[in-house]
Parts: structure tokens; C-alpha cells; sequence
């Protein structure tokens, strides 16, 4: 924590100043949550925060729950919630009764809360040290990216060691590279992986040519064994052998690795994207949300999550207090990044609905 002791200390300070906000925090769903309402006064600090939970609530506790409460006296709870839950969001906004002040969100659906003014600018006043340490492509202004994660192919070595997939052409060809085969049923991720498989340049692939990429999948419906809905589908498809060869994401094919299974993956054309912390439009202690954010934003703290969640930190400097051995597993390894595909949300905030609707009639033809 030495790197980290001046941020600290200005925490404290900036802390010590706050003692005018003094903002009652109610969050009408505790009794549906399972947790009291919170109530906020200059003696007992508190934000909420929506995370994805399983592994990300141990990791990211000892990453930056525990050691902000430690360096500013503020307490972080973080609570579980939905998949995706621009819904819930959009009811706290509109009723003014806030379960959470934050949230962790997928870059996609921070931007269709983005799109209709559902969240807090982050750092209106101009980044801070270590938020402006984090690329530009892995924040924005409504968004810290805190972990990257990427889809890629995963296979098992024992049934495909000696001639496995290299990149998307490879598993399309199922008679030049036998398997069986498990794809997404979705078209985020497979769209692209799609038009890839057939030949299209990673580095300009949007706009997505969507006829393009069905006339792809068509050659491979056939040959697909399941259609996978689920992250945690895929760590046991791999787990269990029934499958050789998918794609999925990094973090769900390491869970497989971490038990045992003779799993490898395949970095090259890896599509990648980022989640991260937000802060919900209009909710008390907005100012307390973003000093919690520049803490996370630092290299240092960012490191302590990935013993537990196998996704990239976006900081660079995080890399200088990861192991080697837990770096080869992480997307935004230097080594790979380069290679790798970054998807465009923003096309795909325009496209959803109207090539989802598609996708699943192509399915069921």
C-alpha cells in the first residue's frame, strides 16, 4: 500500500470535509434484496454497490471493499443483483428510491442507460491520478472499466491436442479439425465470431454484415451439438468431456482449468469487452460513489481481484503485482491484447432487438 499512501491520506482528508452530507439513503427494495435500508450520516458512511457476485464478491472485497473501508473509514456493501439489470436501475431512477448507489455494468447496458440519462458522469471535474492511468477504450465518461473479459475458443486437450483449433476458420472446419462442437445461443459474440470463421478482417468487421454471418452459421448449424445459454453450462461441458471444442468466455473456460480439466485456450481473434463501476442518475452521495471509484482505478488495488476472477484489470500498472504464472490467464495480458477483437457496443445497442428476434427464428428454421 506504500504506492498508495498519498491517495489515502487525501481520501481521509476529503472525508474529514464531508461531514456537510448528511443525505438519508433509503432503499425501498431492502426487504426483496434481503438487506436493511441504508441510512447515511456523517458518522457512519455507506455506499451500496451492485457486483456480479460469485467469485467477484471475495475478490473484489479484498481488491477494494476492505481496504477502502480501511484507508477512508467508509464502508462499501456489495450485493448481488440480476444479470443485467438495466430494468431494476431504470425503476430506482425513476422512483427516486435507490437500493444501490452503484453498479457494476457490461459496457453494453451501461449504454443503454447512458442513451436515455440514467447515470452520473463519473469524474466531471477531470480524471484523477489513477483513473487517467486506465486507456481511453476502457472508460468513458459514464463507466470505469474494471475488468475485461473475453469470448474465445476453449478445447480439450486430450481429444484435440494433437490438431486443436487456432482460430474461428479452424471451428467452422469440422472435417479438416474433428470435434464436437458447442456454440452460444445468442447472436452477441457470434455474429462476429461467425463472420470471422468465414474469412472477414477482425480489424474492420463492424458494421456486422448480418447476411453474411447467418449464410457463415448455416454451414455449421448442423454440426453444432449444443447451443449453450449459459456461462457456467460451459465450465461443465468442458468439465465433463461431453464437448471438445466451444467458445466462451475466459473467466467460465478457467473455471474448468482450475478444476482439473485438460482444457486450453485460444487467444488469437478473442473478442474482448469491458465491465465496470457505475453510478446511478440522482443517487445520494454521488460525490462519496466517485473517490470509491479512483480507489478501484488504481493498479495496485486491481491486482487483488484476480486471484479470484480470471478477467483482466484495466490499469496497466497491475500487471507489476500479478504472478506470471496467473498473467498468461489474463485478456488484458500485453501479450495478447494486440490479437484480440474489441466488440462494439455501441452497434450492437442499435441491433439487438432486431437481430435477436432474427437470430432465434434462424434457430428454430
Amino acid at each position: 500500500m506504500k504506492k498508495t499512501k498519498k491517495k489515502i491520506d487525501k481520501l481521509k482528508s476529503t472525508m474529514s470535509r464531508r461531514t456537510v452530507l448528511k443525505t438519508a439513503v433509503v432503499g425501498a427494495a431492502a426487504a426483496a434484496f434481503g438487506f436493511p435500508s441504508i441510512v447515511r450520516s456523517a458518522d457512519d458512511l455507506k455506499i451500496v454497490v451492485r457486483d456480479p457476485g460469485g467469485p467477484f464478491t471475495p475478490g473484489f472485497a479484498a481488491a477494494f471493499y476492505k481496504p477502502f473501508k480501511e484507508a477512508t473509514g467508509i464502508t462499501v456493501v456489495g450485493v448481488q443483483g440480476q444479470h443485467e439489470p438495466t430494468g431494476l436501475i431504470r425503476a430506482m431512477v425513476e422512483s427516486k428510491n435507490y437500493t444501490w448507489n452503484m453498479s457494476h455494468l457490461s459496457k453494453a447496458s451501461h449504454q443503454s442507460l447512458v442513451n436515455i440519462g440514467y447515470l452520473e458522469p463519473i469524474a466531471p471535474n477531470g480524471a484523477g491520478k489513477y483513473l487517467s492511468q486506465i486507456p481511453d477504450g476502457l472508460r468513458g465518461e459514464y463507466i470505469m472499466g474494471t475488468d475485461v473479459y473475453a469470448s474465445l475458443i476453449a478445447y480439450r486437450t486430450d481429444t484435440m491436442g494433437k490438431n486443436p483449433p487456432k482460430n474461428w476458420k479452424d471451428l467452422w472446419d469440422v472435417k479438416g479439425v474433428p470435434g464436437l462442437r458447442a456454440l452460444r445461443k445468442h447472436p452477441f459474440d457470434t455474429m462476429e465470431a461467425a463472420l470471422m470463421a468465414d474469412g472477414a478482417d477482425p480489424k474492420n468487421l463492424y458494421p456486422l454484415d448480418f447476411d453474411r454471418a447467418f449464410k457463415s452459421l448455416d454451414r455449421i448449424k448442423d454440426d453444432v451439438k449444443i447451443w449453450w445459454t449459459g456461462g457456467a453450462q460451459t465450465s461443465q461441458l468442458l468439465k465433463s468431456g461431453e464437448i471438445d471444442c466451444l467458445f466462451t468466455w475466459n473467466g467460465r473456460a478457467q473455471v474448468a482449468i482450475d478444476d482439473g480439466a485438460p482444457v486450453d485456450l485460444v487467444w488469437d481473434q478473442a473478442l474482448y469487452t469491458f465491465e465496470g463501476w457505475t453510478i446511478l442518475k440522482g443517487a445520494p452521495n454521488a460525490d462519496v460513489c466517485r473517490e470509491f471509484i479512483e480507489f478501484c482505478a488504481q493498479g495496485e488495488q486491481q491486482a487483488k481481484f484476480t486471484p479470484h476472477v480470471a478477467y483482466g484489470p484495466t490499469n496497466p500498472s497491475a500487471f507489476e503485482h500479478i504472478p506470471a504464472s496467473r498473467a498468461k490467464v489474463l485478456p488484458t495480458n500485453p501479450k495478447y491484447l494486440p490479437n484480440m477483437v474489441s466488440v462494439d457496443s455501441d452497434f450492437w445497442g442499435k441491433h439487438k432487438e432486431e437481430i435477436g428476434e432474427r437470430f432465434n427464428a434462424w434457430l428454430l428454421g
